[in-house]
């Protein structure tokens, strides 16, 4: 049983949280208690967010434990609740991990903290149960399907109508997600110089936007592989609506497990480098190299570190809850384990600030069909994916990580590479008002 709240826990909490947060300028979270009284934010300012203390215990837990995955765990089990603008948390948590006390200031916080009850009811949230080597063909396989097995109908939700889960490519004068997204897709196929006929190969085709894009508007041939069941059946079933079953395939299958005597002329990877882990990254470059055709082009798209990003003193809640196992190499490695395998850097292109906007346009999305979203999902999975669009959002923003397109290519043995002079014809106006249609089963 939870212990009764009274007055006096009201008046120590209050003591805690202005030791704690009064010293972070701006104040311009609030913090509202059980018994309905708020803290902040200061008087000339608009709280652009609300932490809601559901009971006296959930203070306790956070703070006797204030690291990322603590927070994390306080939020999905509904400790606490978070109101307004969610991203703009983010920075408050930033700074109580970063806090710095001396032994005396410890002693006296965790004096009062235990003077606030501890509920019995309140449980870690599990991890997923992931077994074998970390990046084993099998263990690969877990961890992708406990993100993206969810539910499809789930991220329908809140994606773009393609469903593509990657950056999107926005200009200054045209924030729509779709249309970003379209032009994204048409982007990455410039810049693999795409002709009709090509054979295009996808590793981490998703939902198959991709693949769909590339083969009506630029008439390829495309195999997509991905080890997500729930997303080659989708994949499968837009090909066929559109009418392209017999050019486009979706497979569930490891990359080192593809076999392919034919070869492909080209290579797309988008999001899924993640996935890998950094002392994969030869065995992957060995399998583009060995599916390529010499002189073809391989563009990789994904998520890298950079040197902004604070220290990992813990494994941290995105590994831990949202993508077991990933990985985000520096641009350094990637380039590096690429050269290792006889790849020719051509272009390489930051889309940073894109990424925080697109993660801002689902974040949105999803809160806007909340009743939705847990007709399909349960809370605490609400409340994860809710977490995790807009913490990431942040780390985009402040420059933490970003999102890179780098372009490699094979050479022919001559040392050619079928590529053109110059980007010019990547950034002519990119058709993003195609002609609708329904790409979905």
């Amino acid at each position: 049983m939870t212990q009764p709240v009274s007055e006096p826990m009201t008046d120590i909490a209050y003591s805690i949280i202005d030791d704690i947060f009064g010293w972070i300028e701006p104040r311009d979270s609030a913090i509202r208690l059980w018994d309905g009284n708020t803290w902040g934010p200061d008087a000339d300012l608009e709280p652009s967010s609300t932490v809601v203390l559901r009971r006296p215990s959930a203070l306790r837990r956070m703070l006797m434990k204030p690291t990322e995955e603590n927070f994390a765990e306080c939020y999905i089990s509904g400790e606490f609740d978070l109101e307004g603008d969610l991203e703009a948390t983010v920075p408050l948590s930033r700074k109580l991990i970063g806090m710095k006390l001396t032994w005396w200031q410890k002693l006296q916080l965790g004096r009062r903290l235990l003077q606030l009850p501890s509920d019995a009811e309140s449980t870690s949230i599990p991890e997923p149960g992931l077994s074998g080597s970390e990046h084993s063909v099998d263990r690969d396989r877990q961890a992708v399907t406990h993100h993206y097995d969810v539910s499809n109908d789930f991220y329908r939700l809140w994606l773009d109508e393609r469903m593509v889960y990657s950056c999107a490519y926005f200009t200054a004068e045209d924030d729509d997600l779709d249309r970003a997204q379209v032009r994204k897709l048409d982007m990455l196929c410039r810049k693999l110089c795409l002709k009709a006929g090509e054979r295009l190969l996808d590793i981490g085709c998703g939902w198959g936007g991709l693949l769909l894009h590339a083969a009506e508007e630029h008439g390829i041939e495309g195999v997509g592989i991905t080890l997500s069941q729930p997303q080659a059946d989708e994949a499968n079933a837009r090909f066929a609506a559109a009418g392209l079953a017999d050019r486009c395939q979706a497979r569930v299958i490891d990359y080192r497990d593809l076999t392919d005597e034919e070869g492909f002329d080209k290579v797309v990877s988008v999001g899924m480098i993640e996935h890998v882990g950094s002392e994969r990254l030869d065995d992957y470059f060995q399998a583009v190299q060995r599916h390529l055709k010499p002189g073809g082009a391989f563009l990789l798209h994904g998520i890298a570190d950079l040197p902004a990003r604070p220290a990992k003193t813990t494994k941290g809640f995105i590994r831990t809850y949202v993508f077991p196992d990933s990985d985000l190499p520096s641009m350094t490695k990637l380039t590096t384990a690429a050269e290792r395998h006889n790849f020719e850097a051509r272009d390489v292109e930051s889309l940073r600030e894109n990424y925080a906007r697109t993660l801002r346009h689902r974040a949105r999305r999803l809160e806007a069909n909340q009743e939705a979203a847990l007709a399909q999902v349960d809370e605490r999975t609400y409340r994860i994916w809710r977490l995790y669009l807009s913490a990431v959002a942040n780390w985009f923003d402040r420059g933490y990580i970003s999102v890179f397109q780098s372009l490699f290519v094979k050479q022919t043995d001559g040392g050619k590479a079928h590529l053109p002079l110059n980007r010019f014809d990547w950034y002519e106006e990119a058709p993003v008002t195609l002609p609708r249609k329904d790409r979905r089963a």
